[in-house]
């Protein structure tokens, strides 16, 4: 019979173990945990009824037949003006900056049910590849504003 016996550090051994733990928690911190920086998966809208119940989904009802229907770029380089609009985009779990320098089409439906409108109010949709990218909805009034596409009650 043979008998083995080893002197074990247990100082060494808590190191190594104490440096695995820590190799695994920074992988699972890494690969797991990322931030979701775009929150938003783009929609598919192809058609014209699929632009609308979108908004619909929103809480708008909208003319169904866009006011204005257009091709618009993507500004290449920031500015402060799409800046604070990229703001408003990100807050949305958009982010324009993905799509800097391509050309995106750009709907526009009249909104029917914004509260106390006394002027026009829009919704716009900013699509790419028929891929919802942003949007807005702005009243045109002297003191309205512009915000997201959800409608806040």
């Amino acid at each position: 019979m043979v008998v083995m016996t080893a002197k074990i550090n247990k100082k060494r051994v808590l190191m190594v173990l104490g440096a695995l733990i820590a190799l695994i928690v920074l992988l699972c911190i890494i690969t797991g945990n990322k931030p979701d920086t775009d929150q938003t998966e783009p929609v598919s809208l192809r058609t014209n009824d699929a632009r609308v119940q979108y908004l619909e989904d929103c809480g708008w009802n909208v003319v169904v037949s866009p006011v204005k229907t257009q091709q618009v770029l993507i500004p290449a380089e920031s500015s402060e003006v799409f800046g604070r609009y990229n703001a408003l985009q990100i807050s949305q779990g958009f982010d324009l900056t993905k799509y800097a320098g391509k050309t995106a089409t750009q709907y526009v439906y009249e909104i029917q049910n914004y509260p106390n409108a006394s002027d026009p109010v829009y919704a716009t949709l900013l699509l790419y590849d028929n891929r919802v990218i942003g949007g807005d909805v702005t009243d045109t009034s002297a003191g309205g504003v512009v915000q997201g596409l959800q409608q806040h009650n």
